[in-house]
């Protein structure tokens, strides 16, 4: 399950306004059945979901489905320590904005009073961590969440995110924001669907292969075919 915003530079973008009725598949379905030509060479193309939440769920989940989990916020952590956890919930789903970034750039944001990063654990092991980020009042934007690979489909997704959004909203912003995409984890938006979150719009996107650069490795998302280079 993931979440992460992207920065990559539109060649060709299209919005599909959300409708009440349909589901999230419905909605990327249709939106993608606009797209009629191919990204350019060495580009690849994602439908983004933006949803919302405007007020608080009324209640959590139930008690956590492993033993011995935990969450805790990361405070001013490493880049070191903020890159294992980026690149290892990440890396399977082409995240890629925060690894482009040098030391100091990161710990800018990293850093910043305004941004959350809490991590996830479970029998001392770090299963995920999501990122809440406060900056930009009055909303709050759950910028990035996921769990590491071993810890997929084990049942900690849905429980994790509930308390995030949680301890989202004990800051009383003014709506929660969070964006998937069509690269992502595929349960990834019934997931935000079912933990309250509604449907904005859709946005298609063209943005550089970061495999192809060197930024993640040529390895990185096999679900993904590299895309193909002009060059």
């Amino acid at each position: 399950m993931t979440a992460r915003g992207r920065n990559g530079a539109c060649a060709r973008t299209c919005r599909s306004r959300s409708e009440p009725e349909a589901t999230g598949a419905d909605h990327q379905d249709r939106t993608a059945r606009q797209i009629v030509a191919g990204p350019a060479p060495g580009r690849l193309r994602a439908v983004i979901t933006y949803l919302e939440m405007r007020a608080a769920p009324k209640r959590l989940s139930g008690p956590p489905p492993l033993p011995d989990t935990a969450i805790r916020r990361l405070e001013q952590p490493s880049a070191t320590a903020y890159r294992f956890l980026y690149d290892g919930v990440g890396e399977p789903w082409l995240w890629h904005e925060r690894r482009r970034l040098d030391e100091a750039g990161l710990k800018r944001i990293i850093h910043d009073p305004h941004l959350e990063i809490l991590v996830l654990t479970c029998a001392g092991r770090v299963a995920g961590f999501a990122e809440l980020d406060h900056r930009q009042p009055p909303a709050c934007r759950l910028a990035y969440f996921g769990l590491l690979p071993d810890f997929i489909g084990r049942g900690l997704g849905f429980w994790f995110l509930s308390r995030t959004i949680a301890h989202a909203w004990n800051r009383h912003p003014g709506r929660l924001l969070v964006n998937t995409c069509t690269l992502d984890h595929p349960a990834a938006m019934p997931l935000y669907l079912r933990a309250g979150f509604t449907l904005i719009e859709h946005v298609v996107r063209d943005f550089p292969d970061p495999r192809l650069s060197g930024v993640l490795p040529r390895h990185a998302a096999p679900h993904v075919p590299l895309a193909v280079d002009g060059g």
